[in-house]
């Protein structure tokens, strides 16, 4: 049967005339009269015969013809409509070539509703994009593997381990997208990864505090620039910055600061909205904020949106302080239970925080908002004068 197959060879190819002509094993080119060619792969299945197209010549040489011509014979054998596993192939191709960093982008846009502030803050997006989307964002998703995740990661994995454990998370919910999506990928990879990385080495470290004795000292040197007065605020309320800085007067009636679920970060369920009691020095601190506000919220940024978390920060960096804001949190928990009788609960429930098991919860209606303003008013006397019995 040798003789019947490879009957053509690249002079006869190129000297050929107008029409069919066939290297055998059903491999043809068909010349055109305008000196077109192309090369057409012929077979029988299931009592039907099929054209099938392996592109044009030159571009396709006779050996790459036959090559492919024997790939596709060998579909055939199998029983397999070669056009048909061709398409199919293709497919799957293409769907695998979604490259990550698109995935990523578009998993992001899926969540904003769940993120607080719509993730306009950057915080989700910002370990992939610092520390995955470099190295793997134009790679197709289909094609990353353990291997590939755990050299990315390699060099923050314990040096940087909280912002590797979030880059982590994330990218195994950009894989749960893909999937969603139909991609055919390893949902298995981040765990993978995990296992080659190892357990982490590094120990968290705790936000640097202000001890709460010397709280006073800091609030009452605070001016009245709209840095100082949300920082003022911060410490009066022991609220986390987010809703802090994004407070609207809107969310103020009278004694009671209302803060939107979104923003109460670690909230079970986070589905209902926060009442902070204003003592009557936060109160002060408002009318004051007011005088700057844009927009209706009490600290806006210097050109857009609201006042920065850094910008708390950076202020409390040039006076030369280790402590940063978050930290007063902190101060205040650590004197209700050192220097006040409050019951945990209520102390707890003064940072947003929830205690109990859900049975627990579930049965637990109140949250303790006449309790918790006399203890916030005690905070202020306490913080905003120079003498004061604790």
């Amino acid at each position: 049967m040798k003789h019947s197959v490879n009957k053509l060879n690249n002079a006869t190819v190129k000297a050929a005339g107008r029409g069919k002509h066939s290297d055998g094993g059903g491999l043809w080119i068909y010349k055109n009269a305008d000196g077109g060619a192309k090369w057409v792969l012929r077979y029988t299945l299931h009592g039907r015969r099929h054209e099938m197209g392996l592109g044009a010549y030159p571009s396709v040489s006779l050996k790459e013809a036959r090559e492919s011509a024997e790939k596709w014979r060998a579909v055939v054998r199998n029983g397999k409509d070669a056009i048909k596993e061709r398409e199919r192939q293709r497919r799957v191709a293409e769907r695998n070539m979604h490259i990550l960093g698109d995935i990523a982008l578009d998993a992001f846009e899926s969540r904003k509703a769940e993120l607080k502030g719509d993730g306009k803050a950057g915080r989700w997006f910002t370990p992939l994009e610092l520390h995955v989307l470099p190295k793997l964002g134009c790679m197709p998703i289909g094609e990353i593997d353990q291997t590939d995740i755990r050299n990315t990661l390699a060099p923050i994995w314990h040096t940087k381990a909280d912002t590797a454990r979030k880059a982590m998370n994330r990218l195994n919910i950009c894989f749960q997208h893909a999937a969603a999506l139909g991609l055919d990928v390893d949902m298995q990879a981040t765990q993978k990864a995990k296992a080659l990385l190892g357990k982490q080495r590094h120990t968290p470290k705790n936000i640097p505090a202000l001890k709460w004795q010397d709280v006073p000292e800091f609030y009452q040197s605070l001016g009245e620039t709209p840095t100082e007065l949300a920082l003022k605020l911060l410490i009066l309320t022991a609220v986390r910055s987010f809703p802090l800085r994004n407070i609207h007067e809107d969310q103020i009636d009278g004694e009671v600061w209302t803060t939107p679920a979104e923003s109460m970060k670690g909230r079970v369920g986070a589905t209902k909205d926060f009442r902070v009691p204003l003592s009557g020095e936060a109160q002060h601190v408002i009318e004051e904020a007011r005088k700057f506000s844009r927009d209706g919220f009490l600290f806006p940024g210097v050109k857009r949106g609201v006042l920065s978390d850094m910008t708390l920060s950076a202020y409390m960096k040039r006076r030369g302080m280790e402590a940063r804001p978050h930290g007063f949190r902190s101060s205040f928990r650590d004197w209700c239970a050192e220097a006040t009788n409050t019951p945990r609960e209520v102390a707890e429930t003064a940072l947003g925080h929830v205690s109990g098991g859900s049975v627990e919860r579930a049965y637990r209606r109140t949250d303790y908002l006449e309790q918790r303003r006399a203890l916030m008013e005690r905070w202020a006397n306490f913080i905003s004068k120079i003498q004061v019995e604790v």
